[in-house]
Protein backbone atom coordinates (compact mmCIF):
# COMPACT_ATOMS: atom_id res chain seq x y z
CA UNK A 1 0.00 0.00 0.00
CA UNK A 2 1.56 3.29 -0.96
CA UNK A 3 1.39 6.37 1.19
CA UNK A 4 -0.42 9.55 0.09
CA UNK A 5 -0.12 10.35 -2.79
CA UNK A 6 1.02 7.11 -4.49
CA UNK A 7 3.82 6.71 -1.94
CA UNK A 8 5.26 9.32 -4.20
CA UNK A 9 5.77 5.93 -5.70
CA UNK A 10 9.36 5.70 -4.49
CA UNK A 11 9.78 9.29 -3.24
CA UNK A 12 9.58 12.18 -5.62
CA UNK A 13 13.28 12.89 -5.40
CA UNK A 14 14.24 9.38 -6.40
CA UNK A 15 11.76 9.36 -9.26
CA UNK A 16 12.83 12.71 -10.60
CA UNK A 17 16.43 11.56 -10.46
CA UNK A 18 15.53 8.50 -12.51
CA UNK A 19 13.40 10.53 -14.92
CA UNK A 20 16.17 13.11 -15.31
CA UNK A 21 18.63 10.35 -16.19
CA UNK A 22 16.17 8.91 -18.68
CA UNK A 23 15.54 12.37 -20.09
CA UNK A 24 19.26 12.96 -20.60
CA UNK A 25 19.54 9.65 -22.43
CA UNK A 26 16.57 10.42 -24.68
CA UNK A 27 17.66 14.01 -25.25
CA UNK A 28 20.87 12.76 -26.81
CA UNK A 29 18.70 11.33 -29.55
CA UNK A 30 16.64 14.50 -29.73
CA UNK A 31 19.59 16.85 -29.85
CA UNK A 32 20.08 16.31 -33.56
CA UNK A 33 16.46 17.22 -34.23
CA UNK A 34 16.71 20.62 -35.82
CA UNK A 35 13.05 21.58 -35.85
CA UNK A 36 10.77 22.03 -32.84
CA UNK A 37 7.00 22.58 -33.16
CA UNK A 38 6.11 24.83 -30.22
CA UNK A 39 2.38 24.38 -30.74
CA UNK A 40 2.37 20.68 -29.92
CA UNK A 41 5.80 20.47 -28.23
CA UNK A 42 6.85 17.89 -30.81
CA UNK A 43 10.36 17.22 -32.10
CA UNK A 44 9.44 16.71 -35.71
CA UNK A 45 12.46 15.65 -37.72
CA UNK A 46 13.72 12.85 -35.48
CA UNK A 47 11.92 9.62 -36.41
CA UNK A 48 9.39 8.47 -33.86
CA UNK A 49 7.70 5.11 -34.09
CA UNK A 50 7.13 1.74 -32.55
CA UNK A 51 7.82 -1.65 -34.11
CA UNK A 52 5.46 -4.59 -34.22
CA UNK A 53 7.47 -6.59 -31.74
CA UNK A 54 7.20 -7.41 -28.05
CA UNK A 55 8.72 -4.92 -25.67
CA UNK A 56 10.12 -6.02 -22.32
CA UNK A 57 9.78 -3.83 -19.24
CA UNK A 58 12.81 -1.66 -19.97
CA UNK A 59 11.85 -1.19 -23.62
CA UNK A 60 8.25 -0.38 -22.72
CA UNK A 61 9.40 2.14 -20.10
CA UNK A 62 11.77 3.75 -22.59
CA UNK A 63 9.00 4.11 -25.18
CA UNK A 64 6.67 5.71 -22.65
CA UNK A 65 9.35 8.15 -21.47
CA UNK A 66 10.28 9.03 -25.02
CA UNK A 67 6.63 9.68 -25.84
CA UNK A 68 6.18 11.89 -22.78
CA UNK A 69 9.21 13.93 -23.80
CA UNK A 70 8.22 14.34 -27.43
CA UNK A 71 4.53 15.06 -26.85
CA UNK A 72 4.52 17.09 -23.66
CA UNK A 73 1.28 18.86 -24.51
CA UNK A 74 -0.53 15.59 -25.17
CA UNK A 75 0.85 13.07 -22.67
CA UNK A 76 1.64 12.67 -18.98
CA UNK A 77 3.43 9.67 -17.52
CA UNK A 78 2.89 8.53 -13.94
CA UNK A 79 3.23 5.39 -11.86
CA UNK A 80 0.41 4.11 -9.66
CA UNK A 81 2.72 1.83 -7.68
CA UNK A 82 5.12 -1.07 -8.05
CA UNK A 83 4.90 -4.76 -8.76
CA UNK A 84 6.15 -7.38 -6.33
CA UNK A 85 9.59 -7.20 -7.95
CA UNK A 86 9.67 -3.40 -7.91
CA UNK A 87 8.69 -2.64 -11.48
CA UNK A 88 6.63 0.51 -11.97
CA UNK A 89 3.00 0.21 -13.01
CA UNK A 90 3.18 2.95 -15.62
CA UNK A 91 0.10 4.85 -16.74
CA UNK A 92 0.15 7.28 -19.63
CA UNK A 93 -2.50 9.96 -19.99
CA UNK A 94 -3.23 10.95 -23.56
CA UNK A 95 -5.29 14.12 -23.86
CA UNK A 96 -5.07 17.75 -24.90
CA UNK A 97 -5.06 18.36 -21.11
CA UNK A 98 -2.76 15.62 -19.87
CA UNK A 99 -1.72 17.16 -16.54
CA UNK A 100 -5.03 18.60 -15.36
CA UNK A 101 -8.53 17.22 -15.14
CA UNK A 102 -10.83 18.88 -17.68
CA UNK A 103 -13.85 19.92 -15.65
CA UNK A 104 -17.00 18.47 -17.11
CA UNK A 105 -15.15 16.04 -19.38
CA UNK A 106 -14.78 12.32 -18.60
CA UNK A 107 -11.77 10.21 -17.68
CA UNK A 108 -11.55 6.74 -19.26
CA UNK A 109 -9.00 3.96 -19.06
CA UNK A 110 -7.58 0.79 -20.53
CA UNK A 111 -5.79 -1.82 -18.41
CA UNK A 112 -3.81 -4.53 -20.19
CA UNK A 113 -1.63 -7.52 -19.30
CA UNK A 114 -3.29 -8.27 -15.94
CA UNK A 115 -2.31 -11.83 -16.83
CA UNK A 116 1.36 -11.61 -17.73
CA UNK A 117 1.23 -14.25 -20.47
CA UNK A 118 -1.65 -12.54 -22.31
CA UNK A 119 0.60 -10.23 -24.25
CA UNK A 120 -1.33 -8.85 -27.24
CA UNK A 121 -3.18 -6.16 -25.27
CA UNK A 122 0.08 -4.87 -23.80
CA UNK A 123 1.51 -4.21 -27.26
CA UNK A 124 -1.78 -2.82 -28.61
CA UNK A 125 -1.74 -0.20 -25.84
CA UNK A 126 1.69 1.02 -26.93
CA UNK A 127 0.49 1.25 -30.53
CA UNK A 128 -2.69 3.01 -29.41
CA UNK A 129 -0.63 5.64 -27.60
CA UNK A 130 1.51 6.10 -30.69
CA UNK A 131 -1.54 6.36 -32.95
CA UNK A 132 -3.30 8.92 -30.74
CA UNK A 133 -0.36 11.29 -30.38
CA UNK A 134 0.72 11.13 -34.02
CA UNK A 135 -2.78 11.65 -35.41
CA UNK A 136 -3.87 14.47 -33.10
CA UNK A 137 -4.42 17.64 -35.08
CA UNK A 138 -4.73 15.80 -38.41
CA UNK A 139 -7.42 13.15 -37.85
CA UNK A 140 -10.63 14.95 -36.77
CA UNK A 141 -12.15 12.10 -34.76
CA UNK A 142 -9.01 11.54 -32.68
CA UNK A 143 -8.58 15.28 -32.24
CA UNK A 144 -12.14 15.57 -30.94
CA UNK A 145 -11.64 12.58 -28.63
CA UNK A 146 -8.46 13.97 -27.04
CA UNK A 147 -9.95 17.46 -26.75
CA UNK A 148 -12.93 16.12 -24.81
CA UNK A 149 -11.59 13.07 -22.94
CA UNK A 150 -8.66 12.13 -20.72
CA UNK A 151 -7.48 8.64 -21.68
CA UNK A 152 -5.42 6.75 -19.07
CA UNK A 153 -3.55 3.70 -20.40
CA UNK A 154 -1.93 1.09 -18.14
CA UNK A 155 -0.10 -1.15 -20.65
CA UNK A 156 1.00 -3.75 -18.10
CA UNK A 157 -0.61 -4.42 -14.74
CA UNK A 158 1.55 -7.54 -14.34
CA UNK A 159 5.04 -6.70 -15.64
CA UNK A 160 6.64 -9.42 -13.50
CA UNK A 161 4.48 -12.10 -15.09
CA UNK A 162 5.24 -10.85 -18.60
CA UNK A 163 8.98 -11.10 -18.03
CA UNK A 164 8.77 -14.87 -17.44
CA UNK A 165 6.20 -15.59 -20.17
CA UNK A 166 7.16 -17.26 -23.44
CA UNK A 167 6.37 -15.99 -26.92
CA UNK A 168 4.49 -18.53 -28.99
CA UNK A 169 2.79 -20.20 -26.00
CA UNK A 170 -0.91 -20.05 -26.78
CA UNK A 171 -2.11 -21.84 -23.64
CA UNK A 172 -0.92 -22.67 -20.16
CA UNK A 173 -0.20 -20.65 -17.05
CA UNK A 174 3.49 -19.69 -17.20
CA UNK A 175 3.60 -15.96 -16.49
CA UNK A 176 -0.13 -15.69 -15.84
CA UNK A 177 0.32 -14.89 -12.15
CA UNK A 178 2.24 -12.18 -10.35
CA UNK A 179 5.61 -12.92 -8.74
CA UNK A 180 3.91 -14.34 -5.64
CA UNK A 181 1.76 -16.74 -7.64
CA UNK A 182 -1.52 -14.81 -7.39
CA UNK A 183 -4.02 -14.40 -10.22
CA UNK A 184 -4.61 -10.64 -10.18
CA UNK A 185 -8.00 -11.01 -11.87
CA UNK A 186 -9.17 -13.09 -8.89
CA UNK A 187 -7.75 -10.67 -6.32
CA UNK A 188 -10.31 -7.87 -6.05
CA UNK A 189 -13.15 -7.49 -3.53
CA UNK A 190 -16.25 -9.33 -4.69
CA UNK A 191 -19.87 -8.52 -4.01
CA UNK A 192 -21.27 -12.02 -4.37
CA UNK A 193 -18.76 -14.13 -2.45
CA UNK A 194 -16.06 -13.81 0.17
CA UNK A 195 -12.63 -13.36 -1.39
CA UNK A 196 -9.99 -14.41 1.12
CA UNK A 197 -7.02 -14.18 -1.21
CA UNK A 198 -4.33 -11.88 0.16
CA UNK A 199 -4.46 -8.57 -1.68
CA UNK A 200 -1.41 -8.04 -3.88
CA UNK A 201 0.61 -4.84 -4.48
CA UNK A 202 -0.58 -4.60 -8.08
CA UNK A 203 -4.20 -4.97 -7.01
CA UNK A 204 -3.83 -2.43 -4.21
CA UNK A 205 -2.31 0.04 -6.66
CA UNK A 206 -5.27 -0.26 -9.04
CA UNK A 207 -7.79 -0.02 -6.20
CA UNK A 208 -6.17 3.19 -4.95
CA UNK A 209 -5.96 4.56 -8.48
CA UNK A 210 -9.64 4.10 -9.28
CA UNK A 211 -10.61 5.51 -5.88
CA UNK A 212 -8.92 8.80 -6.75
CA UNK A 213 -10.26 9.29 -10.28
CA UNK A 214 -13.91 8.97 -11.26
CA UNK A 215 -13.45 6.81 -14.34
CA UNK A 216 -16.57 6.64 -16.49
CA UNK A 217 -15.58 3.83 -18.84
CA UNK A 218 -12.92 1.13 -18.87
CA UNK A 219 -11.68 -1.84 -20.85
CA UNK A 220 -9.63 -4.72 -19.44
CA UNK A 221 -7.57 -6.43 -22.16
CA UNK A 222 -7.02 -10.19 -22.10
CA UNK A 223 -6.16 -13.08 -24.43
CA UNK A 224 -7.11 -16.69 -24.94
CA UNK A 225 -10.49 -16.09 -26.60
CA UNK A 226 -12.15 -13.65 -28.98
CA UNK A 227 -15.11 -12.02 -27.23
CA UNK A 228 -16.28 -8.95 -25.30
CA UNK A 229 -17.45 -10.05 -21.85
CA UNK A 230 -19.52 -7.87 -19.53
CA UNK A 231 -20.70 -7.92 -15.86
CA UNK A 232 -21.53 -9.66 -13.80
CA UNK A 233 -18.61 -12.09 -13.76
CA UNK A 234 -19.84 -13.72 -10.59
CA UNK A 235 -23.11 -15.16 -9.36
CA UNK A 236 -24.46 -16.47 -6.07
CA UNK A 237 -24.53 -19.96 -7.64
CA UNK A 238 -21.28 -21.63 -8.68
CA UNK A 239 -20.76 -23.59 -11.86
CA UNK A 240 -18.41 -26.54 -11.96
CA UNK A 241 -16.51 -25.72 -15.14
CA UNK A 242 -15.90 -22.90 -17.55
CA UNK A 243 -16.51 -22.70 -21.27
CA UNK A 244 -13.51 -24.49 -22.71
CA UNK A 245 -12.71 -27.91 -24.19
CA UNK A 246 -12.88 -29.60 -20.80
CA UNK A 247 -16.46 -28.38 -20.44
CA UNK A 248 -17.50 -30.90 -23.07
CA UNK A 249 -17.28 -33.46 -20.29
CA UNK A 250 -19.90 -31.51 -18.35
CA UNK A 251 -22.30 -30.54 -21.11
CA UNK A 252 -25.31 -31.02 -18.84
CA UNK A 253 -24.08 -28.20 -16.62
CA UNK A 254 -24.95 -24.77 -17.96
CA UNK A 255 -24.61 -21.33 -16.38
CA UNK A 256 -27.30 -18.72 -16.42
CA UNK A 257 -26.26 -15.11 -17.01
CA UNK A 258 -25.72 -12.94 -13.94
CA UNK A 259 -27.60 -9.80 -14.94
CA UNK A 260 -26.46 -6.38 -13.73
CA UNK A 261 -28.78 -3.39 -13.35
CA UNK A 262 -27.12 -1.85 -16.42
CA UNK A 263 -27.29 -4.96 -18.58
CA UNK A 264 -28.61 -3.04 -21.61
CA UNK A 265 -25.70 -0.59 -21.46
CA UNK A 266 -23.10 -3.30 -20.99
CA UNK A 267 -24.47 -5.25 -23.93
CA UNK A 268 -24.35 -2.07 -26.02
CA UNK A 269 -20.75 -1.31 -25.02
CA UNK A 270 -19.71 -4.87 -25.82
CA UNK A 271 -21.40 -4.68 -29.21
CA UNK A 272 -19.68 -1.37 -29.96
CA UNK A 273 -16.33 -3.09 -29.57
CA UNK A 274 -17.34 -6.31 -31.30
CA UNK A 275 -18.88 -4.63 -34.35
CA UNK A 276 -15.93 -2.28 -34.82
CA UNK A 277 -13.48 -5.17 -34.51
CA UNK A 278 -12.28 -6.89 -37.65
CA UNK A 279 -13.82 -10.28 -36.83
CA UNK A 280 -15.06 -10.48 -33.23
CA UNK A 281 -18.65 -9.74 -34.26
CA UNK A 282 -18.77 -13.04 -36.18
CA UNK A 283 -18.72 -14.91 -32.87
CA UNK A 284 -16.62 -17.76 -34.18
CA UNK A 285 -15.07 -20.18 -31.67
CA UNK A 286 -11.31 -20.38 -31.30
CA UNK A 287 -11.44 -24.15 -31.83
CA UNK A 288 -14.11 -26.75 -32.66
CA UNK A 289 -14.23 -27.84 -29.01
CA UNK A 290 -14.90 -24.33 -27.71
CA UNK A 291 -18.16 -22.37 -27.85
CA UNK A 292 -18.89 -19.49 -30.15
CA UNK A 293 -20.43 -16.26 -28.91
CA UNK A 294 -23.45 -14.69 -30.57
CA UNK A 295 -22.36 -11.31 -32.01
CA UNK A 296 -19.00 -11.77 -30.29
CA UNK A 297 -20.25 -10.86 -26.80
CA UNK A 298 -21.14 -12.73 -23.61
CA UNK A 299 -22.24 -12.20 -20.05
CA UNK A 300 -19.24 -13.05 -17.91
CA UNK A 301 -20.91 -15.45 -15.51
CA UNK A 302 -22.77 -17.19 -18.34
CA UNK A 303 -19.42 -17.94 -19.94
CA UNK A 304 -17.85 -18.98 -16.63
CA UNK A 305 -18.21 -17.49 -13.12
CA UNK A 306 -15.22 -16.15 -11.23
CA UNK A 307 -14.67 -14.52 -7.85
CA UNK A 308 -12.56 -11.39 -7.38
CA UNK A 309 -12.63 -10.08 -10.95
CA UNK A 310 -11.64 -6.52 -11.80
CA UNK A 311 -14.61 -5.59 -14.00
CA UNK A 312 -17.22 -6.30 -11.31
CA UNK A 313 -15.10 -4.38 -8.79
CA UNK A 314 -14.93 -1.33 -11.04
CA UNK A 315 -18.68 -1.37 -11.54
CA UNK A 316 -19.96 -2.11 -8.03
CA UNK A 317 -17.38 -0.27 -5.97
CA UNK A 318 -16.70 2.73 -8.22
CA UNK A 319 -19.57 3.09 -10.69
CA UNK A 320 -17.17 2.63 -13.62
CA UNK A 321 -18.53 0.74 -16.63
CA UNK A 322 -15.82 -1.82 -17.39
CA UNK A 323 -15.92 -4.73 -19.80
CA UNK A 324 -13.36 -7.45 -20.50
CA UNK A 325 -11.95 -7.66 -24.01
CA UNK A 326 -10.51 -11.03 -25.06
CA UNK A 327 -8.47 -10.12 -28.12
CA UNK A 328 -6.68 -13.24 -29.36
CA UNK A 329 -7.25 -16.97 -29.38
CA UNK A 330 -3.54 -17.43 -28.71
CA UNK A 331 -2.44 -15.82 -25.45
CA UNK A 332 1.12 -14.97 -26.56
CA UNK A 333 1.21 -15.27 -30.37
CA UNK A 334 4.36 -14.73 -32.45
CA UNK A 335 5.36 -11.09 -32.88
CA UNK A 336 4.81 -11.49 -36.62
CA UNK A 337 1.06 -11.53 -35.88
CA UNK A 338 0.98 -8.19 -34.03
CA UNK A 339 0.34 -6.09 -37.15
CA UNK A 340 -2.75 -8.23 -37.79
CA UNK A 341 -4.05 -7.75 -34.24
CA UNK A 342 -3.51 -4.00 -34.44
CA UNK A 343 -5.41 -3.78 -37.71
CA UNK A 344 -8.24 -5.85 -36.20
CA UNK A 345 -8.54 -3.73 -33.04
CA UNK A 346 -7.54 -0.16 -33.87
CA UNK A 347 -10.99 1.18 -34.77
CA UNK A 348 -12.69 -0.70 -31.92
CA UNK A 349 -10.25 0.62 -29.31
CA UNK A 350 -11.01 4.21 -30.32
CA UNK A 351 -14.77 3.89 -30.87
CA UNK A 352 -15.23 2.18 -27.52
CA UNK A 353 -13.68 5.08 -25.58
CA UNK A 354 -15.96 7.58 -27.31
CA UNK A 355 -18.96 5.87 -25.66
CA UNK A 356 -18.09 7.80 -22.49
CA UNK A 357 -19.88 10.69 -24.20
CA UNK A 358 -23.19 8.85 -24.37
CA UNK A 359 -25.94 9.32 -21.76
CA UNK A 360 -25.95 12.10 -19.17
CA UNK A 361 -23.50 14.51 -17.63
CA UNK A 362 -23.70 17.50 -15.33
CA UNK A 363 -22.98 18.95 -11.92
CA UNK A 364 -24.54 18.73 -8.48
CA UNK A 365 -24.43 22.12 -6.73
CA UNK A 366 -25.93 23.84 -3.70
CA UNK A 367 -28.24 26.85 -3.81
CA UNK A 368 -25.21 29.15 -4.10
CA UNK A 369 -23.79 27.28 -7.07
CA UNK A 370 -21.00 25.59 -5.09
CA UNK A 371 -20.17 22.03 -6.14
CA UNK A 372 -21.24 19.20 -3.85
CA UNK A 373 -18.64 16.45 -3.61
CA UNK A 374 -19.58 12.81 -2.97
CA UNK A 375 -23.25 13.29 -3.69
CA UNK A 376 -24.78 9.87 -4.35
CA UNK A 377 -26.32 9.52 -7.81
CA UNK A 378 -28.57 6.67 -8.88
CA UNK A 379 -30.71 6.13 -11.94
CA UNK A 380 -34.02 4.86 -10.63
CA UNK A 381 -34.45 1.08 -11.00
CA UNK A 382 -30.68 0.71 -11.60
CA UNK A 383 -29.36 -0.13 -8.17
CA UNK A 384 -25.73 0.82 -8.64
CA UNK A 385 -24.97 4.27 -7.31
CA UNK A 386 -22.01 6.48 -8.13
CA UNK A 387 -20.52 9.58 -6.53
CA UNK A 388 -19.82 13.10 -7.72
CA UNK A 389 -16.25 14.37 -7.95
CA UNK A 390 -14.83 17.23 -5.90
CA UNK A 391 -16.13 19.53 -8.66
CA UNK A 392 -19.64 18.10 -8.31
CA UNK A 393 -19.40 16.34 -11.69
CA UNK A 394 -21.32 13.26 -12.69
CA UNK A 395 -21.60 11.11 -15.81
CA UNK A 396 -23.64 8.03 -16.62
CA UNK A 397 -23.68 6.04 -19.83
CA UNK A 398 -27.31 5.37 -20.81
CA UNK A 399 -29.16 4.38 -23.96
CA UNK A 400 -31.92 6.57 -25.45
CA UNK A 401 -35.06 6.71 -23.31
CA UNK A 402 -36.77 8.39 -20.36
CA UNK A 403 -35.27 8.05 -16.88
CA UNK A 404 -35.40 9.40 -13.33
CA UNK A 405 -32.29 10.42 -11.42
CA UNK A 406 -32.16 10.16 -7.63
CA UNK A 407 -29.64 12.47 -5.94
CA UNK A 408 -28.68 12.39 -2.25
CA UNK A 409 -26.05 14.24 -0.24
CA UNK A 410 -25.39 14.47 3.47
CA UNK A 411 -26.98 17.65 4.81
CA UNK A 412 -29.22 18.24 1.78
CA UNK A 413 -32.75 17.38 0.80
CA UNK A 414 -32.84 14.54 -1.76
CA UNK A 415 -34.09 15.24 -5.26
CA UNK A 416 -35.55 13.23 -8.09
CA UNK A 417 -35.20 14.55 -11.66
CA UNK A 418 -36.82 13.27 -14.82
CA UNK A 419 -34.78 13.45 -18.01
CA UNK A 420 -34.52 11.98 -21.48
CA UNK A 421 -31.49 10.59 -23.29
CA UNK A 422 -31.22 10.93 -27.07
CA UNK A 423 -28.94 9.20 -29.56
CA UNK A 424 -27.36 12.28 -31.11
CA UNK A 425 -25.59 13.81 -28.09
CA UNK A 426 -25.26 13.50 -24.30
CA UNK A 427 -27.97 15.07 -22.14
CA UNK A 428 -26.50 17.81 -19.94
CA UNK A 429 -28.10 19.26 -16.84
CA UNK A 430 -27.25 20.46 -13.34
CA UNK A 431 -28.90 19.41 -10.09
CA UNK A 432 -29.34 21.94 -7.28
CA UNK A 433 -29.76 20.55 -3.77
CA UNK A 434 -31.24 22.55 -0.89
CA UNK A 435 -29.82 22.29 2.59
CA UNK A 436 -31.80 20.32 5.17
CA UNK A 437 -31.90 20.68 8.93
CA UNK A 438 -29.81 17.62 9.53
CA UNK A 439 -27.05 16.98 12.03
CA UNK A 440 -23.51 16.25 10.90
CA UNK A 441 -22.82 12.55 10.77
CA UNK A 442 -26.35 11.52 9.85
CA UNK A 443 -26.48 8.64 7.39
CA UNK A 444 -27.15 9.55 3.78
CA UNK A 445 -30.58 8.45 2.62
CA UNK A 446 -31.00 6.09 -0.29
CA UNK A 447 -27.83 4.09 0.12
CA UNK A 448 -28.41 0.83 -1.74
CA UNK A 449 -26.88 -2.59 -1.53
CA UNK A 450 -24.71 -2.17 -4.62
CA UNK A 451 -23.08 0.96 -3.23
CA UNK A 452 -19.89 -0.83 -2.27
CA UNK A 453 -17.13 0.34 0.05
CA UNK A 454 -16.26 3.74 -1.38
CA UNK A 455 -15.23 5.76 1.68
CA UNK A 456 -12.10 7.03 -0.03
CA UNK A 457 -10.23 10.29 -0.02
CA UNK A 458 -11.13 13.01 -2.48
CA UNK A 459 -10.98 11.97 -6.11
CA UNK A 460 -8.86 13.47 -8.86
CA UNK A 461 -5.74 13.85 -6.70
CA UNK A 462 -3.23 12.13 -8.96
CA UNK A 463 0.45 13.01 -9.19
CA UNK A 464 1.82 13.20 -12.73
CA UNK A 465 5.56 13.33 -13.15
CA UNK A 466 6.34 16.02 -15.68
CA UNK A 467 9.41 15.15 -17.77
CA UNK A 468 12.41 17.49 -17.94
CA UNK A 469 14.04 18.60 -21.54
CA UNK A 470 -1.70 -6.18 2.63
CA UNK A 471 -4.71 -7.73 4.14
CA UNK A 472 -7.48 -9.77 2.51
CA UNK A 473 -10.30 -8.70 0.27
CA UNK A 474 -13.75 -8.65 1.79
CA UNK A 475 -17.22 -8.92 0.34
CA UNK A 476 -20.73 -8.07 1.39
CA UNK A 477 -21.65 -11.73 1.58
CA UNK A 478 -19.66 -14.81 2.53
CA UNK A 479 -20.03 -18.03 0.60
CA UNK A 480 -18.89 -21.34 2.03
CA UNK A 481 -19.29 -25.03 1.51
CA UNK A 482 -17.21 -27.85 0.10
CA UNK A 483 -18.95 -27.82 -3.29
CA UNK A 484 -18.17 -24.13 -3.76
CA UNK A 485 -14.53 -24.68 -2.82
CA UNK A 486 -14.25 -27.64 -5.17
CA UNK A 487 -15.84 -25.85 -8.11
CA UNK A 488 -13.79 -22.69 -7.57
CA UNK A 489 -10.63 -24.79 -7.46
CA UNK A 490 -11.58 -26.59 -10.66
CA UNK A 491 -12.33 -23.27 -12.41
CA UNK A 492 -8.94 -21.96 -11.30
CA UNK A 493 -7.20 -25.03 -12.75
CA UNK A 494 -8.93 -24.76 -16.11
CA UNK A 495 -8.42 -20.99 -16.32
CA UNK A 496 -4.67 -21.60 -16.47
CA UNK A 497 -5.23 -23.10 -19.90
CA UNK A 498 -8.01 -21.05 -21.44
CA UNK A 499 -8.62 -17.30 -21.49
Amino acid sequence: MYTPIFLFVFTLRAFLGETEAASQHVNKDLASSGHYNARFHVYEEQPYGIDFTYHNYEQMSQFLRTTSLRFQNLTALYSIGKSVKGRDLWVMVVSSSPYEHMIGKPDVKYVANIHGNEAVGRELMLHLIHSLVTNYGTEPYITWLLDNTRIHILPSMNPDGFEVSKEGYCEGGQGRYNARGFDLNRNFPDYFKQNNKKSQPETEAVKEWVSKIQFVLSGSLHGGALVASYPFDNTPNSRICRSAPLCAVFQSYTSAPSISPDDDVFRHLSLIYSRNHGSMYQGLPCSPSQPGFKNGITNGAQWYPLTGGMQDFNYVWNGCMEITLELSCCKYPPASDLQFYWDENRAALIKFLAEAHRGIRGFVVDENGNPIERASIKVKSRDVSFLTTKYGEFWRILLPGAYKLEVYANGYLPREIEFRVVEQHPTSFNVTLLRANRHPGDEEPGVNFYNGNRDHVNRDHVIHFRPHSSGTNTASEANGGIFSSLSNGFNSFVSNWFG
